[in-house]
């Protein structure tokens, strides 16, 4: 690999990793992908190789500048500190503080509950009814605060960390099979956003490791 590149470990369908691919590809920054396959021989990410790099056993890290980090939205926010532009906090502190708070409210409120590891607890046969309802109830709060601080994307007409965890995550919702007609407005902005190159290039169909028959 090319010294000094960073380096992203990513599984192409994790919907972390695809945010963090998103603000790579926004930012113009040339990268290598190492994939960790989540679900192959009990998932790669429990190895003691990739241990060692998180300890939390999850996707993505990124090594960068010397460190590695894991957790997405650190990995943004630093992005967002050494490599400014384009920005992806605005810079008026309110509209800031929104972008944060719909981040978090995806990161924090939606994914977890439906992520990988908690789908193995709930059982084969809960699996999708436990995912549309925990990710129905997170758009249900979603969609009214996007009402609220919307414009052409998530908050405002500027692109925003709001944005690359909201692709990610209504794809999630695809995935399960959510009903998406109760959420116009959630529906309308991600819509916007697929048409931008930097959420195409960083699609789960496009990655490195995306199976044959799922690539497009």
């Amino acid at each position: 690999m090319q010294a000094g590149k960073p380096i992203l470990y990513s599984y192409f369908r994790s919907s972390c990793s695809w945010r963090v691919r998103i603000a790579l590809a926004l930012k113009g920054i040339d990268y290598e992908t190492v994939p960790v396959n989540l679900v192959k021989d009990g998932g790669h990410q429990f190895s003691e190789e990739f241990q060692a790099l998180n300890p939390m056993k999850q996707v993505p890290a990124l090594k960068i500048d010397g460190i590695t980090i894991s957790q997405s939205l650190a990995i943004i926010e630093y992005l967002e500190e050494t490599r400014p532009t384009p920005r992806l906090l605005p810079q008026d502190p309110k509209k800031r503080v929104f972008v944060r708070m719909i981040s978090d409210l995806i990161a924090s409120g939606i994914q977890p509950l439906q992520n990988l590891s908690v789908l193995k607890q709930v059982g084969q046969e809960n699996q999708l009814t436990w995912a549309q309802k925990t990710i129905s109830s997170g758009f249900n709060a979603l969609e009214q605060i996007l009402q609220s601080t919307g414009g052409k994307y998530c908050v405002g007409d500027e692109v925003s960390m709001a944005d690359l965890c909201l692709v990610p995550q209504v794809a999630n919702a695809e995935r399960f099979k959510v009903d998406l007609t109760p959420y116009p407005t959630i529906s309308r902005i991600n819509k916007s956003l697929l048409a931008l190159e930097a959420f195409q290039v960083s699609h789960p169909c496009r990655q490195p490791d995306t199976p044959p028959e799922l690539r497009a």
